[in-house]
């Protein structure tokens, strides 16, 4: 089905159940990354979070869920467990909370807390990131619901972003599950690269979203110099977001984003993207002023969107971790492996 119709039918959703049917509806829009089209997988993110960032914000865990699982299974690692539904992914750690695996007569249990858990009380199931062992983490795929003793925390969401994508704590109390993969296959595996540029390729669909109300402003009203300045630096900020994630999907595809250059390029691709939509935010809050953040109810809610998705990039942590990656490995920018700066 083409991109077109899948931006006709992204347009009518309004909620996160009408998200989860779109990826139902359009299956071939969302292939898996590294089987050749991971460009037309991130085109489709893209152009569905320009549409509407609530909406690819609900669909790419979901869709990182089925890749990883079938990533597990061309790894020799597959997972008998009866799917289906809607799968999210908690991967993230938190002070103060602990979520262990152990091993019991009748398969693995789950026991702690786990924060940062988007849309549990709407999902049936999760691979979920637990400690194994002292310092090691493995990956799990568990049903959720009371019936498998999973509790979503009444923690309030008081986010003005993405208000209808709550990500709060979960309680896991001796809840069933299944091992995906050894201790650390989920970070080791090409994949987590892969899945962390396609967040990127939906902050880059953020802000074309935004840069299009710059537009439609421009067109509405003749702009100054100043005007001109702000809707050409939105155009050359947004030609690198989507000139860098080209070229990621092609070496995704091509093999050479897989080990430690795959996890350089993840960090070069999501800091070009974020620091690019920042500055896209900015140009468009310059240009266009307070009136369409207090008056346009889809504009201020992009705007808020957009600022809150951002938050999940690093930022100067990850610009650390990069240049670890570059000292250690003695690369040249860009100018050949090996050539020292």
């Amino acid at each position: 089905m083409s991109l077109t119709a899948l931006l006709a039918d992204a347009a009518t959703v309004h909620d996160v159940d009408g998200a989860f049917a779109l990826a139902d509806r359009h299956p071939d829009a969302f292939p898996v990354p590294g089987c050749g089209r991971t460009w037309s997988l991130w085109q489709a993110l893209a152009a569905v979070a320009a549409t509407d960032l609530t909406v690819a914000r609900v669909l790419e865990p979901h869709l990182d869920a089925l890749a990883i699982l079938a990533e597990a299974d061309r790894a020799g690692h597959p997972v008998d467990l009866a799917g289906g539904g809607r799968w999210g992914v908690f991967a993230a750690e938190g002070p103060g909370m602990r979520l262990e695996a152990h091993a019991s007569p009748d398969g693995i249990r789950l026991t702690g807390r786990k924060p940062w858990c988007s849309l549990a009380g709407s999902l049936d199931h999760a691979l979920v990131t637990a400690w194994c062992g002292p310092t090691q983490r493995s990956l799990y795929a568990v049903g959720l619901g009371r019936a498998n003793g999973v509790t979503v925390d009444g923690t309030p969401w008081l986010a003005r972003g993405l208000a209808e994508v709550p990500s709060g704590p979960v309680t896991f109390e001796q809840s069933r599950a299944v091992a995906v993969g050894p201790p650390g296959w989920y970070l080791e595996r090409p994949g987590f690269a892969w899945g962390g540029m396609g967040v990127a390729a939906i902050w880059y669909g953020g802000a074309v979203g935004l840069a299009r109300r710059l537009l439609q402003g421009a067109r509405t009203r003749e702009p100054d110099q100043v005007g001109l300045v702000h809707l050409g630096a939105a155009d050359a900020a947004l030609h690198a977001c989507r000139t860098v994630l080209a070229d990621a999907a092609g070496r995704v595809d091509d093999g050479s984003a897989d080990g430690a250059d795959g996890a350089a390029l993840a960090l070069r691709v999501r800091q070009v993207v974020a620091r690019a939509a920042e500055q896209v935010q900015t140009r468009v809050d310059h240009a266009l002023g307070p009136a369409p953040l207090a008056l346009e109810e889809d504009h201020a809610r992009r705007m808020a969107d957009l600022h809150l998705y951002l938050r999940q990039e690093h930022a100067e942590r990850d610009q650390a971790a990069l240049g670890r990656l570059v000292l250690d490995r003695a690369c040249g920018f860009g100018l050949g492996e090996g050539t020292q700066a």
